[in-house]
Order: structure tokens, then sequence, then C-alpha cells
């Protein structure tokens, strides 16, 4: 077990360690694990490849740290909480025993359908235990495992299927999330339609028992090959920069970027973080609300959370069904002591009234945590008086997928709060602001844009396949620092506040999406011409989607184009970028170069009209006005 933080003093000597003698800090820590061969040097690194590799030489597998270590001295523990989407249904608890023997089993059955150290295998899985068991069960053999989160389109599925050459699609056959039955299979088979010529088999797993159609060629049956299969299969031995998994992360460009994590680095980052951050003692029961289709459920509902030995819960469901007090009533149902959710989530829920979380018992609870996004001062005070009744800390999180792990945050009753402050990195984490030019900014009480300086165990390592993209994203913007794409504040102690990216990327309830895919997606409908993509205020998910829509002559049902528009993103992307606003326009503001300014853009989607600034450098400044004119009031 790695080591926790008890008071301030510890933190501040532990930070203090970390910078000073980041090597032996971070070999304290990765020494409370099993290695098959301990690394030959800690850490090596140089940011303008970039090339970073921690405990390199060393070997090991993430899952015998997960499961097999604990299994001896914890193996009657439960190691999973499953709540299904029903309110009414019970639990499935697995003990880390059982967790243990069912991922044993199906790494056994993935060797049988040819999987092996190395290949891809991508999961389009509802929140269910199998998908954490599939996922670890690669981590076993050392397959890549990249996970799809099952909202996405089958066109983004495809293209990520594509882009990582997988060699194996698992799925269910359908996704129970609230009152909706989604057909996940029909999305796998449309995806595999658009050219996903290396995928040799699709397992799926029967959730529901609907029709679907079946390929006999090339569809398994998860339970069948499961099987008489036996209970032990023998942990490859990885190299500590070996990949573990790969995630796909929208740009400010329209294809995602395959953001690649490797083993040893990610396994010491997310075990540290998890036990700190939540502060976990041996019998708490912690709950994180994400999807496991984002970096949240990786790193703090399965790998975090299982190196730990901790009771980890997983919710099919949506917070919203059958009523906005599902969330209070999982709580209290199960005594969760740790709740990890995202700004949308509160903020939806504060919108249904207090009612609903102040009939539940929430004295279990010990820690509060936000992820995704920065939470807004209301969102906060809510979640502070309303759920943590004024007692519980709240952890406001800020990290990325690139990042592995969380890098800054409050450590609950250790250090202090301030709403919508993430507050204080953690040990091993270097920030740094700089202004626009790469000067360093010394001072606090000010902004800038966030840097980090220095590797941590949980940095991203490559974009698959295209190492000059990773590069060009995250180090070629300042020469020798990682750039973050945020911007940010600090206060005049030093603690940290997320602005907000600085780049052509969206946050749209905690999820990252490229203006550029949206747009793509936008242009392809019948009848569009071109379109700019803006995000504005909102009040639920804390960035809407606007977009302005030049359409293809006169517009004689402007309903029926944007419900064309609106089903061009579903298909292209997925729901979850539908625009929230579409407005048609005869021009986008262009510079003489041809560059949409988007600024301009932006000011009038917040609804600010007062404050456009210049416009005479524009090609075609009469446009901004009768965009203005035409602008839907907010």
């Amino acid at each position: 077990m790695v080591t926790q933080m008890k008071t301030l003093d510890d933190y501040k000597n532990a930070y203090k360690a970390s910078v000073e003698n980041p090597e032996q800090f971070w070999a304290d820590q990765a020494d409370k694990f099993v290695w098959k061969k301990r690394w030959d040097k800690v850490l090596k690194w140089d940011f303008k490849g970039p090339d970073v590799r921690w405990f390199d030489g060393g070997k090991l597998n993430i899952t015998e740290n997960c499961l097999d270590r604990h299994v001896e001295v914890r193996g009657d523990k439960t190691a999973l909480i499953w709540v299904g989407n029903e309110p009414d249904a019970p639990n499935k608890t697995y003990t880390y025993k059982e967790l243990f023997l069912k991922v044993n089993k199906f790494a056994n059955a993935l060797k049988a359908q040819g999987v092996k150290k190395g290949d891809r295998v991508v999961f389009y899985m509802p929140m269910i235990p199998e998908l954490m068991i599939g996922m670890l069960a690669c981590a076993r053999i050392g397959a890549i495992h990249s996970i799809v989160f099952a909202g996405f389109s089958a066109q983004s599925l495809a293209d990520r299927i594509i882009d990582a050459e997988a060699k194996v699609v698992i799925c269910s056959d359908y996704n129970r999330r609230g009152a909706k039955n989604i057909p996940v299979k029909t999305v796998v088979d449309e995806a595999l339609a658009l050219g996903c010529k290396t995928i040799e088999k699709v397992i799926v797993y029967k959730s529901t028992g609907g029709d679907m159609v079946w390929n006999p060629d090339m569809d398994v049956d998860y339970c069948k090959i499961m099987d008489g299969v036996a209970e032990f299969c023998e942990p490859e031995a990885m190299e500590s920069e070996d990949p573990l998994f790969i995630l796909y992360t929208s740009g400010s460009t329209g294809k995602p970027k395959g953001v690649v994590h490797t083993t040893a680095g990610y396994m010491v980052f997310a075990a540290y973080t998890f036990k700190n951050v939540f502060q976990y003692q041996e019998n708490d029961i912690y709950w994180c609300t994400a999807d496991i289709g984002w970096v949240t459920g990786h790193s703090y509902i399965v790998y975090g959370p299982l190196l730990e030995g901790a009771t980890t819960m997983m919710f099919e469901g949506v917070p919203s069904y059958p009523d906005a007090g599902r969330f209070w009533d999982i709580i209290e149902k199960n005594k969760v002591t740790q709740f990890y959710t995202a700004p949308t989530a509160i903020r939806a829920l504060m919108a249904e009234g207090d009612e609903f979380v102040e009939k539940y018992d929430l004295s279990s609870l010990k820690v509060l945590g936000t992820v995704g996004e920065p939470i807004n001062e209301e969102a906060w005070m809510w979640y502070f008086e309303k759920v943590g009744k004024r007692a519980k800390p709240i952890v406001d999180t800020w990290w990325q997928t690139e990042t592995g792990g969380i890098l800054i945050t409050p450590l609950p009753l250790i250090t202090d709060m301030r709403p919508t402050f993430a507050s204080y990195p953690l040990p091993g984490v270097q920030p740094i602001l700089v202004d626009p030019a790469g000067n360093l900014i010394t001072e606090n009480g000010v902004e800038g844009l966030l840097c980090i300086k220095f590797p941590w165990p949980g940095i991203l390592r490559t974009t698959w396949g295209d190492h000059v993209r990773c590069r060009q994203t995250y180090f070629s913007a300042f020469p020798d620092l990682y750039f973050t794409g945020d911007g940010a504040r600090r206060d005049e102690d030093g603690r940290y506040r997320i602005i907000g990216r600085v780049d052509d990327v969206l946050n749209v309830s905690g999820h990252r999406i490229g203006t550029a895919e949206v747009e793509n997606a936008i242009n392809m409908a019948p009848g569009v011409v071109e379109s700019a993509v803006v995000g504005f205020p909102h009040d639920i998910k804390g960035q809407g989607i606007y977009a302005f829509v030049i359409a293809q002559g006169s517009v004689d049902n402007i309903d029926e184009l944007k419900k064309s528009i609106i089903n061009s993103v579903r298909v292209e992307i997925g729901p979850i970028a539908k625009p929230d606003i579409i407005q048609i326009v005869p021009g986008l503001p262009k510079t003489r170069s041809g560059k949409i300014m988007r600024r301009i853009l932006r000011k009038i989607a917040s609804g600010d009209m007062s404050n456009i600034g210049d416009i005479s450098t524009l090609l075609n400044p009469e446009v901004v006005e009768e965009i203005k004119k035409n602008a839907p009031t907010l």
C-alpha cells in the first residue's frame, strides 16, 4: 500500500521531498508493489521528444497488484459492488477472490480466441461488471484495452477501432440506461460496416437477452467461451513502459487522439492519488459515478481502488432515474463513505429541488469529490450544504485524460478549501503559470497558461501511432514544458483555479469535445455550407454548444434543417455532442485571410452584445450586426 498523508505537515514534507528528490520519492511508493523484476532506473525524461520513462527496466503485471496480492489477506473482502439500473434490483457483489477468478477465466477465454500480448481490444459496453472484468483480463495477458464510451456513434466507434487497429471488440447486446434500452450490438455492427478491417471477433455479453443480429462467422457468446475455462491465468510479464491502455480524447482538430498510458508509472500514480485524495480507509465504501469509458472510470473506479484493496462501486444507471433522489438513495443503502461525481450531475440535481436529497440519510459520507470540469460556486455551496451538511470536505479535483490521475486538489481535512479552486498540487506535481510568450509568472494573484515543468508517473507517453502529434499538442507550445491547454488563476495563497480551455475544445458535462469534430458533423448535413461552433455558459452542462450555420440558399423550413443538423451530429459523434442552440446566419465573421473570428462568436453566444470589440479588420464586418440582430435571447 502506498503512503498516506494524514496532516498538513505530512503534505508539506511529502511535497518538498517529491520536488527535491523525485526519484527517491516515487521509488518509495513503487517499492510497495509486487515486481517480477525491479527497475534499473526510476526516471529518464526529455520533454523535447517527448521521451519519459518511469521505472525503466522493471517488469510487473498490474493485475497481480490489483488482485493476486489481495487474495490472501483480504480475499473475502468485497472488491466490487455493482448497482443496476433498476432501483429494486439487488446489488451484485464480488469479493477479491471472486473477481480474481473471473478475471483469470476471461483472460484464458481471450487467449483461446487468439488475443495475445500487444493486441488491441476495444470495449463498447455499458457499466456492467463484465466491463471491469474484461479490461483487467486484457491487462492480465498484456493486451492493450481501449474503452469507448457506449454513447458514441457507430462512426466514432469505427474511427477508434481503425486508428487502434484493434483485433477484437467486446460489447453487450443492449445498454439499460434509465428508461431506455439502447441497442449496443447494433451500433457495433454498423461500425464494423464502416471499414474496420482488422477486427477478427466480436465477443458479445447478453446483458438483457434482447433480439439482435448474429453473425456466426464473427460473433462469439461471452458466456459460452467462459464455460469450462481454467480459473488461473499466468500473468504476463510486462515491461514498465509497455502500453496498458489507449483512451481517445477530443482535440482541436477533427480526429480524436489515442492517449497512451503505460504500466508501471500509471499504476503507482493511480494508487497514490486514490489513497491520498480520498483518504481511503480499509472498511470504507467508495463510489465514483463516472463511466469507465472515460479516464475517471479507469483510474478511480478500477485501477486506483483495486490497487489499494478498496471496495469500489459501479453504477449502471443515471442520477435522474427513477427520480432525482437516486444517487442519495444509493449512498444511504450502501453506506457510501467517499462520493466522486461531476459538477454537471450536481447542477442537474440541484435544479430538481432540495427535497430529493433531504429525505435521505447521508451521514456515512466522509469525503465529497468533483471531477471533469471546474465547479461553479453556487453548485459547490449546494453540494457542501445539502449533501455534506457543511461538515464534509469537498475535493475539487483537476486533471486530464493525458495526466492519468489527479494533479491539483484539496486534501480532505488536511488542506483548506476555497469554492471553485482546485487548490494545491499533489506531491510530485510541479505546476507553473506562463504568459503567451512562455515567460514564467512568479507572483501570485495572477492569471496565466497552466503548464507542468517536471514529469509525474502518470503522464501520457505518446498518442497512438502518431508521436509527432503528441509532441505538437502537448510539448511544442513552450520549450521543456507540458502545456495543459488550460488557463488558470493563482490566488494570493498559491491556490489554483482552472479557468478553462484556451484551444478550440469544449467541456460539455465534463466531456471534452473538439469544435472541429462538431463542425465536420454539422457540415455533413444536407443544405449546410459552413458552420462554426463555440461554447456558451450553460446552467447544467457548464458549457453548451452554440452552432452558427450558413445554409445553402433560402431555407423553407428552418426546423427541419435544425433536425437534420442534430441528426448528423448524433450519427457522426453521438448525442453528447448535439448543439444546444443552432442559429442560421448569412455569413461568419472572417479575417481577410479567411480565419473565423471565434472571439466575436463567443461574445454573441454568451449574450454579451455590447462588447464585441474591434471588427474593422474583418473581411465582412456587416455580418456581425446581422448575427447579433437574429441571435436568440438566452
